[in-house]
């Protein structure tokens, strides 16, 4: 297979052919989330979006030569801020979050990332990280806080592709009279009373979110890597900070060979915003729509524009996808496994061009509509695997977007309990596991069990 990759780097703002470090060790880090709260839809996209690259990377390159990192930061301000709000313990709050947006990604159909590090299971290499930093005069102590030096790093704002006064000026940039210049960031700070935090040279403290990413991906990819992923709005501050420290602590002139971000995303043409009361969560989402609706309405815009989620680009997605599974109905079974159509792959590898690969798609759908056969079928599914679609017969899915008649099956509670069960079985309570089959079998749900999962179909 031709492994020809294009990708726009944010490092320069230019489409370049992806050439791996090693292609036999290619490293993937995206920006995981800050687990104060129940993943919004925005959260969603990167989540998304990379789940694609990588499933193209593999494509490409192999399953076994592609390792994707995505972390959890599970202590931050917000995270603290949230806790005080909701009146939980910190490490409650974490638990269900993290549990939650495990949910999210398996209703969206996102495979799981080689290595999901915390960034609380990390603290000690970060401390080693901050002191290498004031060793090589990168970084300095006032108060028990440790800040990065700025000006030291004489590429700042390389990867924004603005002067640093321009930075300032257009961000908002935390104000400390323990600073040395306005433009510094914090790698520790002090904890407060009934705050976490772990004992460093600089006192009780905690890490600063840069450093957390800084550390994690050098962990697990190695002091330089192939790509590190996240939303436009991390380019500044967390992003810039990251390649500086990084660059700094490690001695090179390169941290990640290729900055990819995802646009920002509205609702209904307006920024999410608590004030405004319109932050909707995946989980919101899920109650009246199938994850692969989600997925697939998130991919009808190319991943580096804005997208404007509406309620119209929800409809026109699930009649979309009722279509192709209508024109699998023919010869259908099991098929065989067939390799993506070459026009299919090109066009992902076109710096994932989804809005062209979904294109290909209705060609595809179509050709079995008039020309049924086994073949256009299996080149239907294997083009759709690749974006995370067809994870249902036919049956399946349009029984699952009508509720039963005659049982009244509700979706969404199945697929929780689906997901219960899971659980259960992976952590040995086969007893619960069992209990969850039978309440299931009670509402009409026949479960079948396979190497990709749990299928369920009505009785």
């Amino acid at each position: 297979m031709n492994k020809d990759i294009f990708l726009t780097n944010s490092l320069g703002n230019k489409k370049e052919k992806f050439i791996p470090i090693n292609e036999k060790k290619i490293g993937m880090y995206v920006c995981g989330p800050t687990v104060y709260d129940d993943p919004h839809i925005g959260n969603a996209r990167p989540l998304v979006i990379f789940d694609i690259l990588y499933k193209v990377l593999k494509c490409k390159f192999g399953s076994k030569s592609v390792r994707y990192v995505r972390n959890i930061t599970d202590i931050d301000d917000k995270i603290i801020q949230s806790s005080i709000e909701k009146k939980i313990s910190i490490s409650d709050l974490t638990t269900k979050v993290t549990s939650n947006y495990h949910d999210d990604c398996k209703y969206l159909k996102c495979e799981k990332p080689n290595d999901e590090p915390k960034a609380t299971e990390n603290i000690s290499l970060m401390i080693n990280m901050i002191e290498d930093l004031i060793k090589k005069n990168y970084a300095y102590e006032i108060k028990n806080h440790v800040y990065f030096e700025v000006k030291k790093f004489k590429d700042y704002g390389k990867l924004s592709n603005k002067k640093l006064e321009e930075l300032i000026a257009g961000s908002r940039v935390e104000i400390s009279e323990n600073k040395k210049n306005p433009e510094d960031f914090v790698l520790w700070k002090p904890s407060n009373n009934n705050e976490p935090y772990w004992e460093s040279p600089w006192g009780k403290g905690r890490p600063g979110w840069h450093l957390e990413c800084s550390v994690m991906s050098r962990k697990y990819l190695g002091d330089t890597f192939d790509i590190h992923a996240g939303g436009v709005d991390l380019v500044f501050p967390h992003h810039e900070n990251e390649m500086a420290q990084s660059q700094c602590a490690n001695g090179l002139d390169s941290f990640a060979k290729i900055w990819m971000h995802n646009g920002f995303l509205t609702i209904e043409g307006e920024k999410m915003s608590k004030s405004i009361g319109n932050i909707v969560s995946v989980r919101d989402l899920l109650k009246e729509n199938s994850g692969e609706t989600i997925r697939l309405c998130m991919l009808m815009t190319h991943y580096r524009q804005p997208i404007n989620w509406t309620t119209k680009s929800m409809k026109q997605a699930k009649k979309t996808l009722d279509g192709w599974y209508s024109s699998l109905k023919e010869f259908e079974g099991k098929g065989q496994k067939t390799e993506v159509p070459k026009k299919f792959i090109k066009a992902l590898a076109d710096d994932l061009n989804t809005p062209r690969a979904i294109s290909i798609l209705h060609e595809l759908s179509s050709e079995q509509k008039k020309r049924p056969s086994q073949q256009n079928r299996d080149n239907l599914i294997a083009a759709g695997n690749l974006l995370g679609f067809f994870n249902f017969t036919p049956q399946e899915w349009f029984d699952s977007n009508e509720k039963n008649n005659s049982s009244e099956i509700d979706v969404l509670v199945v697929e929780k309990k689906i997901l219960e069960r899971d659980k259960a079985r992976e952590a040995g309570d086969f007893s619960r596991a069992d209990k969850l089959r039978n309440e299931l079998t009670k509402l009409g749900v026949v479960l079948e069990d396979g190497p990709n999962g749990t299928k369920w179909r009505h009785n």
